[in-house]
């Protein structure tokens, strides 16, 4: 007998119920109803209560395609929240990976990979990891009495800290400093993300076989993780729907920073400002300009520029809810290592619905709009403009 069988016969036979009913106290059957499921009530109450508001007019949700992507977006949110967020306890703290090819959020990036932990500031704790060939490796501090955050903290990237020859090391987070490398603890600590990016030909995100070893431990000894209890599950669920109901949002024009552009096919000139510092899961090394494209079937946008010199760069293509196109099997972004330059130095991108026959190219996946979202990493001096113009491909 195949033990799928063998537990399902055991389980339809009463012996589970049968050996549990020993265990039970007249106690544990006097309250049926609990705090957990209140609190799954409430997920999906959340859930609901956002559904509704996909509806209504902040969202500007037009399409069949619109709609069917917000509740992708809050899948994948649910999906992140369930993995990190449910079991996270600051006390016992571990890693989990932020995105991937069908894990995408609050712009995701094929050529970085991300890790999130559940912190707090009553606890220390050390990272250990190796960089693992990164082009650049980081670690931030989100904050927030909540887990939908309130902004970033304290900040260390490779170039604060030190790794050994082979790309070990350790870090130190804590509020007290300590000789080596130390991220300090901030206040109102919520959670901490790392980065790690590469600017390859291949995008990391398609190198499955890539690793990165990294790990956290609190340095203070805890016993033993309790067996969860009703309030436990039902404290673990709230994070699940705060997280979702802090991170399923939609940009207007009163929560979009300075450098997100309000005109189709084109882009605000990206300068560094303080202006993401209040946005949760930002990077305080980045500098970044966002832009929306709107194309007919026979449009194309040109895209000329110059990289700065900074430690990497790339362009990606979102949907509206910062959601990477398909980057496995379709040219979505462009980094520095995958452009084509012109014999001056400067770069001609095109984003397109079809194959333009010419280098550099973005593919739409047939959408008519989408956004279009740079990162330039800690550059240096001022980056040049970005120029754009609407042709029609014949």
């Amino acid at each position: 007998m195949q033990r799928r069988e063998l537990i399902k016969g055991a389980a339809l036979s009463g012996i589970v119920g049968g050996l549990l009913s020993f265990t039970i106290s007249a106690d544990d059957l006097k309250n049926p109803d609990s705090e957990a499921a209140q609190a799954l009530a409430e997920l999906q109450q959340t859930m609901d209560d956002l559904e509704t508001e996909f509806s209504s007019p902040q969202w500007k949700l037009r399409t069949p395609q619109d709609f069917a992507e917000a509740r992708r977006v809050l899948l994948h949110a649910t999906m992140h929240a369930l993995q990190c967020w449910l079991e996270g306890d600051p006390a016992r703290p571990f890693f989990t990976p932020f995105i991937n090819q069908h894990k995408k959020l609050l712009g995701d990036n094929p050529d970085a990979r991300y890790y999130s932990a559940v912190i707090d500031d009553q606890h220390s704790y050390r990272i250990r990891g190796n960089l693992a060939d990164a082009t650049y490796t980081s670690f931030t501090i989100e904050l927030g009495a909540g887990t939908d955050g309130d902004g970033i903290g304290s900040t260390l990237n490779d170039t604060q800290f030190t790794a050994d020859e082979n790309g070990d090391y350790e870090i130190i987070v804590s509020a007290e400093k300590v000789d080596g490398n130390w991220l300090p603890m901030t206040k109102g600590a919520s959670s901490l993300t790392t980065r790690h990016y590469y600017e390859r030909e291949q995008c990391i995100n398609n190198d499955r076989l890539h690793h990165i070893p990294i790990a956290i431990e609190n340095l203070d000894k805890v016993p033993p993780r309790r067996t969860p209890n009703d309030a436990d599950i039902a404290a673990g669920i709230r994070r699940v729907a705060t997280f979702v109901k802090g991170n399923v949002i939609t940009m207007n024009n009163k929560n979009s920073p300075a450098w997100v552009s309000r005109i189709p096919n084109q882009f605000v000139p990206p300068k560094k400002d303080n202006s993401h510092e209040a946005i949760t899961y930002a990077s305080r090394d980045n500098v970044y300009s966002m832009a929306p494209f709107v194309l007919g079937p026979n449009q194309a946008l040109l895209i000329r520029g110059r990289f700065p010199k900074c430690r990497f760069s790339n362009l990606v293509l979102f949907n509206r809810f910062l959601q990477t196109f398909d980057y496995e099997e379709r040219s979505v972004s462009l980094n520095r290592a995958q452009t084509v330059y012109e014999e001056n130095g400067s770069f001609e991108m095109i984003v397109a619905h079809k194959d333009p026959g010419r280098p550099n190219w973005l593919d739409t996946e047939g959408r008519s709009y989408g956004i279009m979202f740079w990162r330039f990493q800690l550059p240096e001096g001022d980056i040049p403009p970005l120029e754009t113009e609407v042709i029609t491909l014949t």
